[in-house]
């Protein structure tokens, strides 16, 4: 049976019963469990550092993605929608994962810093709109201050809250996921934007360009439906909800083991992935194997698709399913 804490009853139309985020005045479980783990661990340690396979499977799936475009630039319109959605989309978001790998310096080690971001630029193209440089900044404030009022921009907006409360309404909350994720940073926490981030743009629109001058406009809108597809109502877009919305009370990151976690890096193993945002996700595995009595208890999603079903239909959750803290600013942290 799955370890999930829901109990709602999945009433069509009914409202969400939550009002409100919940509101915590503790801090976040994940310092406190890696601080554990490395005293009774220690060989955890020696998984921290760069990933040497990562490189070569992301300059795989650019490769295939250009072969992609070559390949649907002649197709009916309602074939370059349905690759989008069955393959492209697919790519595309597990690159979106791959790009939030290399934001914690995996790619090349914390020593390359500067390499780990431009390898996300490259990583960024088949995705079709610029992304990595803005995604690595506002990142680190939703690992430093998980959860935090203004800080963690991850947390939906107190307007989602309120206004995506009936399982319809949730429905198409989920198929603008895409839409909110970019633009909400914006509006809950703007930051100025970055020299990364104009570079981003300008290789990414560059080689979009390129794509169209060479095989038209079909191309270009395979790539950018399949990731707007493809982050919204798809099974892979699972994990947006399954990571930190409260299904059972008091608990705000989640884990999941199954076979997706084989396209997405190991996105699942988000609770290892928030304790030590250091090792690479081929190696979150090893992390639960070894401190397996810190894991194996906790509550665990065990399917992406039905995460999304029990979003929209259990009158227990919605955009307000999410706990909130008021973060100091660190200065010195971290």
């Amino acid at each position: 049976g799955a370890q999930r804490g829901s109990t709602g009853r999945a009433n069509m139309g009914n409202r969400v019963t939550r009002g409100d985020f919940e509101w915590v005045y503790t801090e976040q479980p994940h310092t406190q469990r890696r601080r554990e783990i490395l005293a009774k661990y220690p060989t955890i340690k020696s998984l921290m550092g760069p990933d040497p396979h990562l490189k070569w499977i992301v300059s795989g799936m650019v490769l295939t993605q250009l072969l992609a475009c070559y390949l649907v630039k002649d197709l009916s319109w309602k074939w370059i929608f349905f690759w989008a959605y069955a393959f492209g989309g697919c790519i595309n978001h597990s690159m979106a994962l791959a790009i939030h790998d290399i934001s914690h310096n995996v790619a090349f080690g914390n020593k390359q810093a500067k390499w780990n971001r431009w390898f996300a630029v490259f990583a960024n193209l088949p995705i079709g709109l610029p992304y990595s440089a803005s995604f690595k900044k506002y990142h680190i404030d939703h690992h430093r201050y998980l959860g935090g009022d203004t800080l963690d921009v991850d947390v939906p907006t107190d307007f989602e809250g309120w206004f995506f409360c009936t399982p319809f309404r949730k429905f198409i909350w989920l198929i603008l996921q895409p839409f909110f994720y970019g633009l909400r940073p914006l509006y809950v926490n703007p930051k100025t934007v970055t020299q990364m981030e104009i570079f981003n743009a300008l290789v990414q629109f560059s080689i979009d360009f390129i794509i169209y001058y060479l095989w038209g406009l079909k191309p270009i809108i395979y790539l950018i439906a399949g990731t707007l597809l493809c982050m919204g109502l798809h099974p892979i877009a699972g994990h947006f909800i399954a990571e930190h919305y409260m299904f059972l009370k008091g608990y705000e990151t989640y884990s999941y083991y199954g076979p997706l976690n084989w396209i997405t890096f190991n996105a699942g193993y988000h609770m290892e992935h928030h304790d030590f945002p250091s090792i690479p996700g081929c190696k979150l595995p090893m992390v639960k194997k070894i401190a397996a009595e810190y894991y194996d208890n906790l509550p665990q999603h065990q399917s992406w698709v039905r995460v999304l079903w029990d979003f929209v239909f259990d009158d227990t959750i919605g955009p307000y399913s999410r706990i909130k803290r008021i973060c100091k600013l660190a200065t010195e942290n971290q």
